[in-house]
């Protein structure tokens, strides 16, 4: 009785600010459609054959078909190593930019970053041109014939590329987190360099980089282009073979059953990353802390260290060079003369593509920034019964790979009363259910650290819960407000793995446009999208960060994946 009389408190203390309970609910209702409806849906669907009949010839073709077992296989096995490799690359990265005096350190920062704000199989088109049949390494310089980079091989370096910077985000900031003093300490009392390493900087950053791992396992399991472009069809993998039997056997109750298969590890890995080692987490801050340590590194590890952060600086160079030399070259392998044709096919036959893109986007971002505000302010500020439950809802589409939220939406509103398939509309709720997670625990964060007297003195003057909100609370997180905004906006402008089910005739996107000219050959044209692609973005995070968030905001505004 005691919990059913606490929530009954609980919404009589809601109710007397009707709007913001109606917001509540709102807020609440959208998450159970857009949310927790499509990924009901992908369950139920697994669960029937193509007649609609309910039964498990899904599951027991997939536990007793071979390549089906493999695609699994192959998945955790990239998504393992790809964690190991990243997090490996991402703490020495973290770890020489943090710990040592290294010349250039914003360049390098910014370097490490671009990844993370480009199309996901960016490194995939780059990887194609420097090591494929006609590489320019294999082919052009070593002279390789019949090589080949499709596989296993191709898909790890991809993704370790990809991701390897998720993972140095992460880790700066548990670095940062640690008072260099503790080092020097250790080291005052005896202990060696490799000692006070082993014994106090390692061991305090286990649980970072537990986590970080975790998080590039998620991104990896969740990835879709990479493995589409690189995979092979003798290297099967689930994000793309969920894919494969909708869209080339028509066969969408096995890729609903694959979808959830792929969904499991994404779940489980998003729980012990979430809900676990979150309190594992180790406080070292006595007050802020002082410059990195200079005794923790030796002369000779310095040098070993930089150069080694030097070398994938200048590997995120040589991919990014390597996209921008594709775009203005002829025949790619054949024919290096300088041509600006891709440019102009891109800006005339595919200037389609990069509106829907840019509409998509406007439209997306400012919806996905306020929600992801307003829920921050819910979970931080209300109490009411269920905040729990609608916290978890807001934050899910984090752990769901964007396959299993593609076919979750084809499923859910593709009739009626809510028949969105083929409109700008599903598109729009895709990308501001998908990455309001960003802007949410950006929000939180803040405002545990705004004094909540501050609002209550707004609600004692006669302000109402949503004027307070607009007024006091939203101009206070304006920081994590806005760096929410650029998130959005760069993973509107270039995620696929959801929005390639949900394009249309009417509607496309530049992603999806990219992705079709590497599976037609043309890398050519391929590039030169990606290239305004990533000048788009990098334009837009240089004028909302100059314009509302000063001269510092650009980079603080891409480093807010780290909250997650």
């Amino acid at each position: 009785m005691v919990p059913f009389r606490r929530a009954r408190r609980e919404l009589q203390l809601l109710w007397r600010d009707p709007l913001l309970a109606f917001l509540v609910a709102l807020v609440a209702i959208s998450l159970l459609i857009f949310v927790l409806y499509p990924l009901i849906s992908v369950l139920l669907k697994s669960f029937q054959t193509q007649a609609g009949v309910f039964s498990f010839a899904n599951y027991r073709r997939f536990f007793t078909f071979r390549y089906l077992r493999s695609a699994l296989v192959n998945s955790l096995l990239v998504g393992f190593f790809t964690g190991i490799i990243g997090v490996f690359i991402g703490y020495i990265a973290a770890f020489t930019v943090t710990r040592t005096a290294i010349p250039c350190k914003r360049l390098l920062h910014v370097l490490f970053i671009l990844p993370i704000i480009s199309p996901p199989f960016t490194s995939s088109l780059s990887i194609l041109m420097l090591f494929g049949a006609n590489g320019l390494v294999t082919k052009g310089v070593l002279g390789l014939k019949n090589f080949s980079i499709y596989g296993f091989n191709g898909v790890l370096l991809s993704q370790v590329f990809t991701f390897a910077p998720v993972a140095y985000l992460t880790l700066r900031g548990v670095l940062e987190s640690l008072n260099p003093t503790l080092e020097d300490a250790a080291m005052n009392v005896g202990a060696s360099r490799w000692q006070t390493f082993i014994k106090v900087t390692f061991p305090l950053s286990l649980p970072g980089i537990a986590s970080a791992f975790l998080v590039v396992l998620i991104e990896s399991l969740a990835d879709f282009g990479n493995p589409l472009v690189l995979a092979g069809s003798r290297f099967p993998m689930l994000s793309t073979q969920a894919y494969l039997e909708i869209t080339g056997s028509f066969n969408l109750p096995l890729g609903a059953a694959l979808a959830v298969v792929l969904l499991i590890p994404s779940i489980t890995a998003f729980a012990v990353q979430r809900y676990y080692l979150e309190k594992r987490q180790y406080t070292t801050v006595t007050g802020k802390p002082v410059s990195s340590s200079s005794k923790l590194v030796s002369r000779g590890a310095r040098k070993c260290l930089q150069s080694f952060v030097i070398v994938f600086a200048s590997l995120v160079l040589l991919f990014y060079g390597t996209i921008f030399l594709g775009a203005v070259t002829q025949v790619w392998g054949y024919d290096f003369s300088l041509t600006f044709k891709h440019f102009a096919y891109a800006l005339g036959v595919g200037f389609g593509a990069i509106k829907d893109t840019l509409v998509v986007a406007a439209l997306a971002t400012p919806v996905s920034g306020l929600l992801g505000m307003l829920i921050a302010f819910m979970v931080v500020r209300l109490t009411f019964p269920g905040k729990g439950a609608l916290e978890f809802l807001s934050i899910l589409n984090f752990a769901v790979p964007g396959t299993v939220v593609g076919i979750g939406y084809i499923l859910a509103f593709n009739k009626k009363p809510i028949l969105l398939i083929g409109t700008l509309a599903i598109l729009v709720l895709n990308f501001i259910f998908r990455y309001i997670p960003v802007g949410i625990q950006s929000g939180v964060a803040v405002l545990r650290q705004i004094d909540p007297t501050i609002e209550e003195a707004a609600r004692n003057l006669g302000a109402d819960g949503v004027t307070t909100f607009r007024k006091i609370t939203l101009p206070l997180i304006a920081p994590a407000f806005f760096s929410g905004l650029v998130f959005a906006f760069v993973r509107a402008m270039t995620a696929i793995s959801a929005a390639i089910f949900l394009v249309s005739a009417r509607w496309n996107l530049l992603t999806v446009q990219i992705l079709n000219e590497v599976g037609s050959g043309r890398l050519g044209v391929a590039a030169a999208f990606s290239v305004i692609l990533v000048a788009i973005v990098l334009c837009a995070i240089v004028v909302i960060s100059r314009l509302v968030l000063g001269r510092s905001g650009g980079i603080k505004a891409m480093e807010i994946s780290k909250e997650l």
